[in-house]
């Protein structure tokens, strides 16, 4: 009975969420309500609120539970290929709907509603950013890079330039803009012969 009923409920979780995905899509997350949710999932209002304290946790969920493919950093020795290979991998999935807009409308609620924030950066930015302090000592570490290259500054001048075209100016990021940040970087990073 409890794996029928287990099965019952992560049906009626992922209806909601997938419910919750197409809503942004059509109206907008500003325009997103948990009646108009539960009404097309055919959930109870009270059943979305035991789960999710408010709408952007709902839309949080919702925008993670995407089958994205894996954003892990190859070693193939190279450390500016296999940041490129990545970055074109985020900025590829991030380049196209559904999940670039909704990635926008997410990093937006996040700037309103601090739990939402810290559920972002717990969930996303933090493991993404993880990822890509550990690729960057290894290479350090194997001699690719200046001993003495600050990891945090490499992050932000590696982040900052993305976020801000992507969500500041909304303008597409490009393979050539990443290039271009990637030749900007590491100018300055390479180990001094």
């Amino acid at each position: 009975m409890t794996d029928k009923r287990s099965r019952r409920t992560a049906d009626r979780t992922e209806a909601i969420m997938r419910t919750t995905l197409e809503l942004v899509q059509e109206i907008g997350y500003a325009k997103l309500s948990i009646e108009a949710v539960a009404a097309r999932a055919g959930a109870g209002k009270h059943t979305i609120y035991r789960r999710w304290p408010s709408k952007g946790a709902l839309f949080l969920d919702s925008l993670l539970s995407l089958n994205a493919p894996g954003l892990d950093y190859p070693d193939t020795g190279d450390i500016v290929a296999d940041l490129r290979e990545q970055i074109y991998a985020a900025v590829d999935l991030l380049g196209r709907p559904p999940v670039g807009p909704l990635f926008q409308a997410l990093v937006g609620e996040a700037q309103h509603d601090p739990q939402v924030a810290a559920a972002l950066n717990e969930r996303f930015i933090i493991p993404q950013a993880e990822k890509t302090a550990v690729r960057l000592k290894a290479a350090r570490d194997q001699g690719q890079l200046s001993p003495d290259f600050d990891l945090d500054l490499a992050m932000a001048i590696l982040s900052g330039p993305l976020y801000f075209q992507f969500l500041i100016i909304q303008e597409p990021v490009t393979h050539e803009y990443v290039d271009r940040i990637l030749d900007a970087l590491f100018i300055g990073m390479r180990p001094r012969q």
